[in-house]
């Protein structure tokens, strides 16, 4: 579902993902959702840490699509490397890479032109859990039947907009300088400036109106994530109409704030801005809200974090033009009909947030001297995140990883993807099944999810010819969360009732986030139903909702004498 502001404009459109409010997508991709792989060294617990999607500030030369000539000139590798790894971006998904780098004894040198921690520390995931720790918690206070639930008397809760800010620019900066110094002690050198590839194993970096630096490796990492895509049309000042990037600041609460898209960074911030007082009022191009969730937790969720709010929304619509507010007039914002194109409606509020995705950071990288061209925007790569030439060959000791190939533009799967690198550059071959890798969306109650959709997995069981189960169960059957008084959730387990795969867990409720990984878990490992169902939970702990769920599902008895679970299909 953020590093510095970089301007998208002269780039075309076509390189970019994003999600379905721009005019330019047919289909929704909402892969945007800025989540962290953080380890806990990055809070000062030992001398190891975990960085956000790895990206790096590079310079504003467009990239060519031609092969440049000085693919020639610089076309002969190394004789000898000052670096067994180099990494371009300092994020979650360079610094996973450069940990495990690390502990497998390679000399790892990682580039960084704006600040370690890229978006994920210092515009993502850790200020944005800031200021949703804060909209919990003022949900639960301004919630009069929850608190009369629990016996509790509290006077009107109340907040300090700048100690809310403050809050989540400290958090970033603890984090940040964490991870500098958990690098630095690993033995990790962090050279500072714009990294550029020049040639085979060979990367030029440093500071504009400064002498660039040449340094040569065994293996070369591209981790240089992703920026906030804003739409042809919409103006961006950052101070009434702005991205995610702006929004983390939380220079102003708006009464009223349109946000186009309701992926998961619309959600995100839709959970803040109503806690806080604003209305909001929701831009889909599809023509139903929350896309790319399973449609009946998306039903579920929007019941919940919709509806009840003071949220409306305008859906099978794009927001053409949005000019900010100046001279005493309210932003503008110009829908059209998503299918005629035909004008639909002009809204007038006090600000807007572009939440229309994440688009790669890869202009400037020289990818034309190992004649690389992107397609619009990411690195072409294998699945093993080797990356692809235009002629469709290997280029030799060159990897991508994260936002910037595409593949899953989530940081952790960044870092996995970084990993997945290491093993295979020291000797161990290693595919990432990216069907076990989770999501998240940290509204309240938290949405979370991993493998296939329910209409994702019946579409594979009819090509491949294999029956689907579904289970479900309710947060209302336990105990914790009725404890809590939070008893408001689902479940849902997607199956194959004839050899016990799970091919897809969807859970919306108390602390959805944190329960998903023992799923996830199941499917990286391989692990069936009619074994699963005998791990044992803690009572009372949420996680029984798991245990109930793998528990309900209804495996053939042909399957318990352990039928083979099909291959994962790399992605």
């Amino acid at each position: 579902m953020h590093s510095i502001c970089f301007q998208a404009t002269g780039v075309p459109r076509s390189n970019y993902i994003f999600d379905s409010c721009s005019p330019a997508l047919a289909v929704s991709k909402p892969i945007n959702l800025r989540f962290c792989g953080l380890r806990k060294e990055a809070f000062g617990f030992s001398g190891l840490a975990h960085s956000s999607s790895g990206r790096v500030r590079f310079s504003s030369r467009g990239h060519s699509k031609k092969v440049s000539a000085s693919a020639e000139s610089n076309g002969s590798p190394p004789k000898s490397f000052d670096y067994d790894l180099i990494i371009i971006g300092a994020g979650v998904g360079g610094h996973g890479a450069a940990l495990h780098a690390v502990e497998k004894g390679l000399k790892t040198a990682i580039i960084e032109g704006d600040v370690v921690g890229g978006t994920c520390v210092n515009r993502g995931c850790v200020p944005s859990k800031a200021l949703l720790a804060v909209s919990g918690k003022m949900r639960e206070l301004q919630s009069e039947h929850h608190m009369k639930a629990l016996g509790l008397q509290v006077s009107a809760a109340g907040y300090d907009r700048q100690g809310v800010a403050d809050h989540a620019n400290n958090l970033a900066s603890k984090i940040r300088s964490n991870l500098t110094n958990s690098m630095k002690a690993l033995g990790v050198d962090i050279l500072t400036g714009v990294g550029t590839i020049v040639g085979p194993q060979k990367v030029k970096y440093g500071k504009v109106g400064f002498p660039d630096n040449i340094v040569t490796a065994k293996n070369i990492i591209i981790a240089t994530g992703s920026v906030p895509f804003v739409p042809k049309g919409i103006e961006v000042d950052g101070k009434t109409v702005i991205t995610s990037d702006h929004a983390l600041k939380l220079e102003s609460v708006p009464d009223w704030i349109a946000i186009v898209g309701s992926g998961y960074i619309g959600l995100e911030f839709s959970d803040v801005y109503t806690a806080l007082g604003s209305e909001v009022t929701f831009i889909e191009a599809l023509d139903q809200l929350m896309p790319g969730f399973d449609p009946e937790i998306g039903k579920l969720a929007q019941r919940v974090l919709i509806n009840p709010r003071k949220i409306d929304y305008h859906t099978g619509v794009f927001a053409t033009k949005i000019t900010p507010a100046k001279d005493g007039k309210p932003v503008i914002i110009e829908l059209i009909d998503a299918k005629t194109k035909e004008p639909k409606d002009t809204l007038e509020v006090d600000a807007a947030l572009i939440a229309t995705g994440r688009a790669p950071f890869t202009n400037g990288l020289g990818l034309e001297n190992v004649n690389v061209v992107t397609q619009r925007g990411f690195v072409p790569v294998d699945e093993r995140m080797r990356v692809i030439d235009t002629n469709g060959n290997l280029v030799p000791h060159l990897y991508c990883i994260g936002d910037a190939n595409g593949k899953m533009m989530l940081a952790h799967a960044a870092s996995a993807q970084g990993i997945s690198v290491v093993e295979q550059v020291t000797g161990r071959d290693h595919v990432l099944n990216h069907l076990s890798i989770p999501a998240a969306c940290f509204t309240h109650p938290e949405i979370s999810m991993v493998g296939l959709t329910e209409p994702q997995a019946r579409e594979k069981a009819q090509k491949e010819g294999f029956e689907v189960g579904v289970a479900k169960t309710s947060f209302k059957a336990n105990t914790k969360a009725l404890a809590e008084n939070e008893g408001e959730g689902l479940a849902k387990l997607i199956y194959r009732p004839d050899n016990g795969e799970i091919l897809g867990v969807h859970i919306f409720g108390l602390h959805a986030a944190d329960l998903i990984h023992e799923a996830s878990n199941a499917i990286a490992l391989g692990t069936r139903i009619q074994d699963i169902k005998f791990a044992v939970h803690a009572h009372p702990t949420l996680s029984e909702v798991l245990d109930e769920l793998f528990k309900s599902a209804k495996v053939k008895a042909a399957a318990l004498s352990h039928g083979p679970v099909s291959e994962p299909v790399a992605v």
